[in-house]
């Protein structure tokens, strides 16, 4: 099943990368500065987050002396969180969205969710870059354990396609799914340890939010970035599980509905 999906998909690279491409040039395409907005954006928000929150309202992170250090773990968190709201996000709408193209052409319908991943990801690569970009011009560059960023990054790619695909074949059928996707985003991200660290919970709290499959990931990216340190792989282990059980059933699921989503849209 694997195989032949992916398969499919190199036989119609040419689309992918051509609809990634398109996406991209489309949303810059009638702005005076163009392509220079995918630079300023993400720019004004790390200083937001980090001249005017660790320095102008000198907020400051427990156990952390460095006065950039709360503005790096907000970059760290609400950075990484982006992208992974943006492929589920979408990934919920991908087969609506594109009901006259599903309809009028034959190609794999498993090349949406891709182009979406794509997509995400080249918006990620350039903020992220301007990111570590601010890291090294401050000092703050975590070093050799950056490496450890690409098996949490594809971690959590791997549980938001799987996720982002199982939400977008059911909001096919009930639309309600996308209405709930939404609101059930808001408040994962306040469940998750991104603008507070967990240690400032109360004990009574700390069990629900240890119970959510983004804090341990979002820990792995502020060990990294914040303090300098590998991640504790461990504490990955079961997300990195839940994440592949994710993705079987996102590609069962969608080879299965596939045929019915046609009649559907």
């Amino acid at each position: 099943m694997v195989l032949d999906m992916a398969r499919s998909v190199w036989n119609y690279r040419g689309f992918v990368i051509g609809s990634v491409k398109r996406e991209f040039q489309t949303r810059y395409r009638n702005s005076l500065l163009g392509a220079a907005w995918t630079v300023l954006n993400p720019l004004s928000m790390i200083i937001v987050y980090t001249v005017i929150f660790s320095q102008v309202m000198q907020a400051r992170l427990p156990g952390v002396e460095h006065g950039l250090a709360y503005g790096i773990y907000l970059c760290a968190g609400i950075l990484t969180w982006g992208v992974f709201a943006e492929v589920i996000g979408r990934s919920q709408s991908v087969f609506l969205e594109h009901a006259n193209l599903i309809k009028k052409l034959s190609f794999p319908r498993i090349c949406l969710p891709l182009i979406v991943v794509l997509n995400a990801g080249v918006n990620f690569a350039i903020i992220f870059g301007l990111f570590l970009g601010f890291l090294l011009v401050t000092r703050n560059f975590p070093g050799l354990v950056l490496l450890g960023l690409l098996p949490v990054l594809l971690i959590q790619l791997a549980f938001s396609v799987g996720l982002g695909i199982i939400l977008g074949v059911l909001n096919v059928f009930f639309r309600d799914v996308g209405q709930l996707t939404g609101i059930v985003l808001q408040f994962w991200f306040w469940f998750t340890p991104i603008v507070y660290p967990a240690s400032i919970l109360p004990e009574a709290v700390r069990p629900v939010i240890e119970a959510n499959p983004m804090t341990a990931l979002m820990a792995a990216y502020q060990d990294i970035l914040v303090y300098g340190h590998w991640p504790d792989w461990q504490s990955l282990w079961p997300l990195a599980l839940t994440s592949l059980v994710l993705c079987v059933l996102a590609l069962r699921l969608f080879r299965k509905r596939s045929g019915e989503m046609v009649d559907e849209l």
